[in-house]
């Protein structure tokens, strides 16, 4: 009797199940005839073949989805590809092999997250609002990496995504991390802003921008707004009116002291290595100190590739490769390199570049029976990352690079009929080198240890051949920096971090003349011991931010303590609008000056200081800012006003080149500014415009005139850009217009006085208004299985003549002669990228 119980038992439920399929079949209709109801309530044609839609059931869509997500229904049921073609056409096409789709989602909350980049060895795309996405895959055997603000990053095989199903994919949140992107595409695809405060660039979404042949990194940051060069070099960018030396740049958490090639023309960090730009303009982090203008933080990739990726470049200045090896499953290698072109081939790029770097300089200057020949101009970087995953809770990180530029030339004369030659030289040199390990405890529980080592070297040997002298000099900074810091994250909403650093920083400068022998060799030390905290909050819905934090700076050499509070808030409201409020304050204690113009050849005439807590004080800073922005249906406004103190600054580190050339004195200075941006973003294009208002006034009490104008006040900045991307092409131009740079003129009619410049007031003249207009394009293509990029680029396309900086020198006859100095005239370049 129990087998017989069984076998109805089983007949049972083999007609339940075959007459539930029969109800779930009747309640389906033909796709054909679903189509043209759809076709007549959305105002859309389908195109396809009979074949391709034939014998499909379907059930209908509900009724309150919108006329997208009722495609995507239907690609999930039937496997077809449904692709938009203009506005009203849709193209219906079979399953294609590899088809990857899939929807986005917080494990936790099961909330769509939108703007996530996916990428495989090949191909990347970002999902959409509602967290979908969808791509054909190159290879089954790839992987896919998937990679959203504040989760952890996940990796997936592409052949457990070809299910024929568009699945549901959760990314847990990451543990230390809760900062997330406030507004994507804040200029152009590419460039966020993140809701602690921070304007990120990630390299591997970026598109273009005008007159930008590579991602030249600090390039890039000077199109945002606030964010400008005074003399149009890299080497000497500005934050809201700061000046060069008040930036932290960090490479993978290695402090530089050099940032630029070219003696400051392009960046120093190869572009191939560099993933990541973090830029902190106010509010930064309360781990970090130094930089009291900004931050520029760099980061080179933190995923461990499994495959190996080679890619080779060339454009009119350098050569470049770049290669991520696998080291085993749980390590990879990336190696990058530079080298200029011009030992081989003399470009007209090159050409303009060293044109811009030798004006007014003795590179250039021929004087009477001296000429200089033979110059040689070349440099090269060299870029390692090294990622070991030790275990699924232990990873390191090892980081090395090495920067190099060197110029020569000869001096040439007859003396007592005698021909002579002699060379001078210089050379600008870093080395930065750096272990980061990190330790996963638990969920909540992480601790991470950081120690790197940062040195800087500029020498010049000027050779003086009438006189038969020589002038060397030399100026060096050797940093040692030691970090630990603990996270706990209390829950997905808020965390704790805890740590402490100690940075050892040692600056030494050497001038040494042979005829008659002098010899000036300064060095000192400073060792910084500082603790810090910092709370982050962020609320369920994640329209509200909070993170506040303190660092307390401990100077053994002056018995010197300094408290540095930090704050950022953001709260969305009326589902469009956001606010912002900030504040910070920072100190440093090392600082760049110009004893002479022809200092280093004049090439490079800045060179490092410490403090002396004396006449070399140190540099402190207040600031604090409020934000308003608005952004819906690919509309952006964004608006920030600002107000920063910087005290402790010296005369040397302003670069005055008027009656305060000479004077060694230290001071303040006070900006009142605003940063306004709109941008429209379309399906392929986006344009913006940006607007920056600028009030900047030094006070000196040693100086006897009352506030004036700083040296980098900038009043008035206009900026408009738009860029086109799509299938592989890549169009961007805009133009840059700003007020002239502050001058110091001699009083009319009376130049000289005394034997001496007669200046009027300090800065109460400008230069005419500067002008330049940029444009780029940009082509990726494949051959066979290697993917390229071809470009051009035309920086300043009218060729506008722009002053950036004089000086006045009065000569053999007595009269005062202006030597100015200008920005780059019309300069083309082009560039070849291949990839394997």
């Amino acid at each position: 009797m129990r087998h017989w119980g069984l076998y109805i038992y089983g007949c049972l439920a083999l007609f339940w199940g075959g007459l539930s399929q029969a109800q779930e079949d009747s309640e389906k209709i033909p796709l054909t005839r679903l189509l043209a109801q759809l076709e007549t309530q959305h105002d859309h044609t389908f195109n396809y073949t009979e074949e391709t839609v034939a014998d499909i059931l379907v059930s209908p869509p509900d009724k309150s989805l919108s006329f997208i997500e009722v495609l995507q229904n239907l690609s999930v049921q039937t496997k077809l590809v449904f692709t938009p073609i203009g506005d009203r056409l849709i193209s219906i096409n079979p399953p294609e092999v590899n088809r990857v789709c899939g929807y986005l989602k917080d494990r936790s909350t099961g909330q769509p997250l939108a703007f996530a980049t996916l990428q495989t060895n090949a191909k990347a795309t970002v999902s959409d609002e509602s967290g979908y996405f969808d791509f054909i895959a190159d290879e089954a055997s790839d992987q896919l990496t998937i990679r959203y603000l504040g989760y952890e990053t996940l990796t997936v095989g592409i052949p457990s995504l070809l299910t024929g199903n568009c699945i549901d994919i959760v990314l847990d949140p990451s543990s230390e991390a809760l900062d997330q992107v406030l507004l994507s595409s804040y200029l152009v695809e590419g460039i966020s802003k993140l809701n602690n405060g921070a304007l990120e660039v990630d390299f591997k979404t970026f598109t273009a921008l005008p007159g930008l042949i590579e991602t030249d990194v600090l390039q890039t940051v000077q199109a945002l707004p606030g964010i400008q060069s005074s003399n149009e070099t890299v080497s000497n960018i500005n934050i809201r009116g700061g000046t060069n030396d008040q930036n932290l740049v960090l490479w993978d958490d290695i402090k530089m002291y050099q940032t630029g090639h070219f003696f400051g023309l392009i960046s120093a960090f190869n572009p191939q290595i560099t993933q990541q730009v973090t830029i902190e303009k106010n509010g930064s982090e309360a781990s970090y100190s130094d930089g009291v203008s900004g931050s520029i933080k760099m980061k080179t990739e933190d995923r461990i590739n499994k495959t190996l990726t080679a890619s080779f470049g060339l454009n009119l200045i350098d050569a470049n490769v770049f290669l991520d090896i696998p080291v085993g499953p749980v390590s990879s290698l990336q190696i990058g390199a530079r080298k200029s072109l011009s030992d081989l081939v003399v470009t007209p790029t090159y050409e303009a570049y060293f044109t811009r770097i030798s004006q007014d300089t003795e590179v250039e200057a021929n004087e009477g029976q001296v000429s200089n020949t033979d110059r040689n101009f070349n440099f090269y970087d060299v870029s390692l990352r090294w990622l070991y995953k030790i275990s699924n809770r232990d990873k390191l990180r090892v980081n090395f690079l090495y920067i190099d530029n060197t110029l020569s030339f000869n001096e040439n004369a007859q003396v007592e009929n005698m021909p002579l030659s002699r060379e001078s030289s210089v050379a600008q040199i870093s080395l930065g080198a750096g272990v980061y390990y990190e330790r996963q405890w638990n969920k909540k529980l992480s601790s991470s240890f950081r120690i790197y080592e940062s040195d800087y070297r500029l020498r010049a040997i000027n050779a003086n051949i009438l006189e038969e002298q020589r002038f060397l000099q030399e100026n060096s900074v050797s940093e040692t920096g030691i970090k630990a810091k603990t996270t706990y994250a209390r829950n997905e909403t808020s965390n704790f971090t805890v740590g402490y650093e100690l940075i050892e920083t040692k600056v030494t400068n050497l001038d040494d003349v042979d005829v008659p022998l002098v010899r000036t060799l300064i060095s000192e030390v400073v060792r910084t011991h500082s603790g810090f905290g910092q709370y982050k909050f962020r609320s369920p819905d994640a329209k509200s931010t909070l993170k506040v934090g303190l660092r307390y700076n401990y100077l053994d050499k002056f018995n010197a303590s300094i408290i540095e509070p930090r704050l950022w808030f953001t709260q969305q409201f009326l589902r469009h609008f956001g606010v912002e409020v900030g504040g910070e304050a920072k100190h440093q204690i090392t600082s760049q000056i110009i004893n002479f113009q022809n200092d280093f050849l004049g090439i490079e005439k800045r060179r490092w200081q410490l403090s002396n807590n004396g006449t070399i004080p140190i540099i402190t800073s207040k600031q604090g800012s409020v934000g308003l922005n608005f952004n819906q249906n690919g509309w952006l406004v964004s608006i920030e006003g600002y107000l920063k103190d910087v005290d402790g600054i010296t005369s040397q580190a302003q670069g005055f080149q008027n009656q305060f050339e000479f004077i060694k004195t230290d001071g303040s200075y006070q900006v009142l500014g605003c940063d306004v941006l709109l941008r429209k973003k379309f399906k392929y294009s986006s344009f913006w415009l940006s607007y920056s208002f600028m009030d900047n006034q030094y006070t000196f009490a040693d100086l006897d005139q009352a506030p004036f104008p700083s040296n980098y006040e900038i009043p008035h900045a206009l900026t408009f850009g738009s860029t086109y991307t799509h299938k592989g092409v890549k169009i961007s131009a805009g133009f840059n217009w700003r007020s002239g740079n502050p001058t110091t003129l001699p009083v009319e009619g009376a130049e000289i006085v005394a034997g001496a410049i007669n200046y009027g007031p300090t800065n109460t003249a400008r230069f005419p208004d500067y002008f330049r207009v940029d444009t780029s394009v940009r082509y990726q293509f494949t051959i066979g299985a290697t993917r390229a990029e071809a470009g051009v680029s035309v920086w300043n396309l009218l060729d506008q003549t722009n002053t950036v900086g004089n000086f006045y020198r009065i000569n053999e006859q007595g009269n005062v002669v202006a030597n100015e100095q200008n920005a780059l005239g019309i300069t083309p370049n082009a560039m070849l990228r291949v990839s394997l």
